[in-house]
């Protein structure tokens, strides 16, 4: 579609559905017809409003100026974060001194039982024999919400994640058993169920090298940025009230 001449782009589409997830493409043609005829209304408008003389609006002269600006800058920091490149030598000198950095913590995945009291707790432990009786149990006694939809499965986690009580807990039990004392914490008691235990890793330079290159590139610009705002700040009228 055009007007007046003017093709309607990708970007004036995107603007009008205002929602980066719809795909205007699979749009149904009516839908498709209504943005496009949205699209052309605004431009006919806007048309309008440069012929009446809009742009000697205070209000549209002061809106330009802070877009100018904020634009300004945006394709300044752009311009920049292009110019910083990084040699693979020096990726690996900053992954041999940082290795303490990228560290995959100690893994856990568990299912617990959560109830109020010691006795309930204690109870629900010399019923258990096996896993699906675990799930049985959680589905039927557990005071946590989620729990009572998911067998009282908490998925994967670092092992540290939870409540020091809960994670010194679970990280004391062997894979594929549970609890034979409950757990105390401020939600109430737990009996715990380790299905996995995944041991601390220490990550390849190959795995991190992406995130490498994103913190060096982090660094540098930031460093950049603070040293030219305090050259610039010396000679700027700076007044906060």
């Amino acid at each position: 579609a055009t007007v007046d001449g003017e093709q309607i782009t990708k970007q004036d589409i995107s603007m009008a559905l205002q929602d980066p997830r719809i795909d205007f493409d699979k749009l149904p043609e009516n839908a498709k017809k209504q943005v496009l005829e949205q699209i052309i209304n605004r431009k006919l408008l806007a048309k309008k409003a440069i012929e009446d003389g809009i742009e000697k609006d205070p209000q549209y002269i002061e809106t330009i100026t802070k877009i100018k600006e904020d634009l300004a800058f945006q394709v300044w920091q752009k311009n920049q974060i292009e110019k910083i490149k990084f040699t693979d030598a020096e990726k690996k000198d900053f992954y041999e001194k940082n290795k303490e950095k990228f560290v995959m913590p100690e893994t856990l995945e568990a299912s617990h039982i959560l109830v109020k009291t010691e006795k309930e707790a204690f109870d629900i432990i010399k019923q258990l024999n096996k896993e699906e009786k675990f799930k049985e149990l959680a589905l039927a006694k557990t005071e946590d919400p989620t729990g009572k939809k998911n067998g009282g499965y908490l998925g994967k986690f670092a092992a540290d994640q939870m409540v020091p009580e809960f994670s010194s807990a679970a990280k004391a039990l062997t894979k594929g058993s549970y609890s034979k004392v409950p757990t105390k914490t401020q939600f109430g008691y737990h009996i715990i169920y380790l299905k996995d235990k995944i041991p601390s890793k220490s990550l390849t330079f190959n795995e991190v090298e992406s995130n490498i290159s994103q913190i060096l590139l982090g660094n540098t610009y930031n460093k950049k940025v603070k040293e030219l705002t305090d050259e610039l700040r010396k000679d700027a009228k700076i007044v906060i009230k």
